[in-house]
């Protein structure tokens, strides 16, 4: 059987560049992306090309952010996707690598980001499974202070990118990977749950219960649809992608609202 053909469009750097510009992506402002690189097309250069193409945009002065997610580092019970027997899990716990912000790498949110983590001169929070990238100016104004008992709340990136302004582009994902929604969640509900990890400290390595915030994605698909509808998005063409650009700030206020309305357990306290 004969290999398959590379499917387009053929995407450049310029060609990148050029269409970020024509969706209104501006120099000097501060942008959490969300990126599915084969939505994209057939890119000459891979992930990097698209790293550089967004850094050509956003300019010495501009921002990028990205989630660089670990969330295999946790509790093995709770684990849905290729589950541990039961009988693994004490030794998972005690043999889990810790966090390191240097070298741990990402996990199911694509290639882009896992590029910009090592990135030059990227930044990276500390939080063992939800931190965050960056790269500019700014970078160390957002990562820093990202508390182990707040992965998507105050203490988080978000919230650093919330208070600077910043937008966010969906590049080929769709709203169910938009973690600025779990900052809404953090702020309406107060379902407290145990999380655990393996971290660094002082007397080395650690396995540590947190309290935190309950967090899901469920019914971030609706939610994004309404927002969209309702609020100022400006949608557009990357390549071959369908891609979204909207503030951050507008995106939480909107989801306190919607989250409040349509998650049965949601109530403010």
């Amino acid at each position: 059987m004969p290999p398959k053909a590379s499917t387009g469009p053929m995407c450049t750097r310029d060609s990148l560049a050029s269409d970020l510009r024509a969706l209104g992506l501006k120099p000097g402002e501060t942008v959490l992306v969300h990126s599915s690189l084969s939505s994209l097309g057939w890119v000459c250069g891979g992930p990097v090309v698209v790293v550089m193409a967004l850094l050509d945009v956003l300019g010495e002065k501009g921002t990028l952010v990205v989630p660089t997610h670990s969330g295999n580092n946790s509790d093995p019970s709770g684990w849905g996707n290729r589950p541990a027997p039961e009988a693994w899990w004490a030794d998972i716990r005690a043999a889990m690598p810790p966090f390191d912000a240097r070298t741990t790498p990402t996990l199911g949110v694509g290639v882009v980001p896992e590029t910009v983590r090592t990135w030059p001169g990227a930044l990276r929070s500390c939080h063992p499974q939800t931190s965050f990238a960056a790269v500019g100016p700014r970078a160390a104004a957002i990562v820093e202070g990202h508390a182990l008992d707040c992965r998507l709340g105050e203490r988080s990136p978000l919230a650093r990118l919330e208070e600077g302004g910043a937008r966010i582009l969906l590049l080929g994902t769709d709203f169910s990977s938009c973690t600025a929604f779990h900052l809404a969640e953090y702020r309406i509900l107060g379902l407290q749950v145990d999380n655990s990890f393996a971290v660094m400290t002082a007397e080395g390595r650690r396995w540590r219960t947190v309290r935190d915030t309950a967090i899901s994605d469920d019914r971030f698909d609706e939610l994004g649809a309404a927002f969209e509808r309702d609020n100022a998005v400006v949608r557009g063409e990357v390549g071959g992608a369908v891609v979204r650009l909207f503030g951050l700030a507008e995106a939480v206020a909107y989801a306190e609202g919607w989250l409040a309305g349509h998650r049965p357990c949601a109530a403010r306290v």
